[in-house]
């Protein structure tokens, strides 16, 4: 083995992990919030590490953003998982809805790092759209064979239905309001119930 398998085989120390998780959990928070705030400095302090600590572990700007998005996209789907196991289908729904508005927040406060990394291949986008589209289909699946709503509806639809929601709102409170504007759309998805 050489010198170089050795070090690119070698696991991370755990300490290095979970400095690694703080930075990420830490950006999501300066993330969300947005404005002149959002620079790396106030992650790494939200974090509680060094700048050098955030670099080691995302070395660009672009690099963290894009590790964030992707933490968010992959909780989101873990989420949809357990809520399809432990809800009745149409609240799992709802509470999917909610996580997946907290996670537009993110995005938005994000929108001008995002723009800085626009030069990205689609592979994230579309990354991103299948994951989520997969996590409302195993939400809405159940609902449409429940009977509980219509069944010709896409996960692309509701998709694009609440991230179109989110991105009309802007702010204070505007997360609250995209939440009743979605209990709303998901009642008109609702079927009649069937008299026995």
């Amino acid at each position: 083995m050489t010198e170089e398998q050795g070090r690119t085989e070698r696991k991370p120390r755990a300490d290095a992990i979970r400095n690694r998780e703080r930075v990420l959990e830490a950006a999501k928070v300066v993330f969300s919030q947005g404005g002149t705030e959002a620079g790396l400095e106030a992650v790494a302090r939200q974090a509680g590490v060094g700048i050098g600590t955030l670099y080691r572990h995302f070395p660009t700007r672009e690099a963290l953003y894009e590790a964030v998005y992707r933490r968010e996209v992959e909780q989101l789907a873990e989420l949809a998982a357990a809520l399809a196991g432990t809800l009745p289908p149409l609240e799992g729904l709802r509470r999917w809805f909610g996580s997946l508005i907290a996670f537009v927040a993110t995005k938005k406060g994000m929108v001008a790092a995002l723009a800085l990394a626009a030069h990205k291949p689609p592979e994230l986008m579309s990354y991103t759209s299948g994951r989520l589209q997969d996590a409302i289909g195993t939400l809405l699946r159940p609902a449409a064979e429940a009977g509980e709503v219509r069944d010709d509806v896409t996960p692309d639809d509701l998709l694009r239905a609440v991230i179109g929601l989110s991105y009309l709102q802007d702010g204070p409170g505007w997360q609250a309001q995209v939440l009743r504007l979605v209990d709303i759309f998901l009642d008109g998805l609702r079927l009649p119930r069937r008299e026995a």
